[in-house]
């Protein structure tokens, strides 16, 4: 025991030089600092994680925003740790203004990006709660189209802050801005000229957000082509065409220009199937044929199965057929069906009154009368 107690009194004086050694140098304390930072950071990260998961569960919405919020918090808290770790270290340490310049920019970084990640899971959420996979998806895509509009703008809102305040901390750039909002000269004038598209950009995505003359999966007719809004962003819409193509067109166009839109107030549709076939051909018959072949359909909405003359030629007659369907997908194959279907009952039933043109002949001869084909 009382050798024990030596070593220890003889081991004291170099644990007190060791201790005076490290106060004679910052830098190993503010790393250790720095390290311990990093593991509470890490620690407080998991238990808060799981806790909050488990709290939001059954909340779609908070469910929804942790989840997208998680991967940049993982960032954010030893950033933030590691910010007050080098805010505490001595002013006078080489290289710690460097460092914690650094430091605040990465920092700044990570919280635009846990915004614009909570942005993004408020409007997951928002999806999840209205499908537009059902038969009256009218109001989900209403929502839709509001949620995802004002989303982009608000993300596009906390990047330019977040860009900002990375400028800021740039002496040269802050006193190059000051200028500029100084002098308002041409250099206003060139960048307010420069912006005037995006700003249209986004002044027309409000629009389109709150009156809503289109929506997510609302069928158009955009510049000759057919197709469904597959997105609307905060400065384009893109159109899926039938056949696949992407139409991808400027916001301010639609608030411009004239455009059909098919789904303006609801999915359902009627579309039209044109016929010609000679003056001969009784109507009644393709009438039951129409109607025979629209109660096959599993297509047809029962409402509107109509087949009308509206036209007549010297060649023959124009008959038009209405059948309506729950969206224009159906009514395209609707139409199809209805089209082919009428078009084999004339072959097959009435192979002689398609349309025939008719013409006479004449031999030539003087006093001769013509000949009827």
């Amino acid at each position: 025991m009382g050798v024990f107690l030596i070593s220890c009194i003889g081991g004291l004086p170099m644990g007190l030089a060791f201790f005076d050694w490290i106060d004679q140098q910052p830098w190993v304390e503010t790393i250790a600092g720095a390290l311990i930072a990093l593991v509470a950071a890490w620690l407080a990260h998991r238990s808060t994680r799981h806790l909050l998961m488990r709290l939001a569960r059954p909340y779609a919405t908070a469910n929804a925003v942790l989840r997208q919020g998680d991967r940049p918090m993982a960032f954010v808290l030893p950033l933030l740790g590691l910010q007050l770790v080098w805010n505490a270290a001595p002013p006078g340490m080489h290289g710690i203004e460097l460092i914690r310049h650094l430091n605040s920019l990465a920092l700044i970084g990570a919280i635009t990006w846990l915004g614009m990640a909570c942005i993004r899971g408020v409007d997951e959420a928002v999806a999840a709660f209205n499908p537009i996979n059902v038969e009256d998806n009218l109001r989900a895509r209403r929502i839709h189209t509001q949620s995802r509009v004002i989303s982009r703008m608000l993300m596009s809102l906390v990047m330019l802050m977040g860009t900002a305040s990375i400028l800021i901390t740039f002496p040269g750039v802050r006193q190059l801005g000051m200028s500029l909002l100084a002098s308002a000269g041409v250099a206003g004038l060139v960048a307010g000229i420069a912006a005037r598209p995006v700003l249209g950009n986004l002044i027309a995505g409000l629009q389109i957000a709150l009156t809503q003359p289109i929506r997510i999966d609302d069928v158009v007719i955009v510049q000759g082509e057919w197709g469904w809004i597959e997105e609307i962003s905060s400065t384009y819409v893109v159109v899926r065409l039938w056949d696949e193509r992407r139409l991808v067109v400027p916001l301010q166009w639609f608030i411009e220009n004239p455009f059909q839109n098919w789904t303006r107030t609801t999915s359902r549709i009627i579309g039209t199937v044109f016929l010609w076939v000679d003056y001969r051909m009784p109507l009644e018959p393709l009438r039951v044929e129409l109607e025979r072949i629209c109660r096959g359909a599993k297509e047809w909405d029962g409402r509107v199965c109509l087949l009308q003359v509206t036209d007549s030629t010297e060649h023959g007659m124009q008959l038009r057929a209405l059948v309506s369907s729950s969206d224009s997908p159906r009514n395209w194959d609707l139409r199809c069906l209805v089209r082919e279907g009428l078009v084999a009952f004339v072959q097959r039933s009435f192979p002689d009154y398609l349309p025939t043109l008719r013409a006479t002949f004449s031999n030539g001869a003087p006093g001769s009368s013509p000949v009827a084909n």
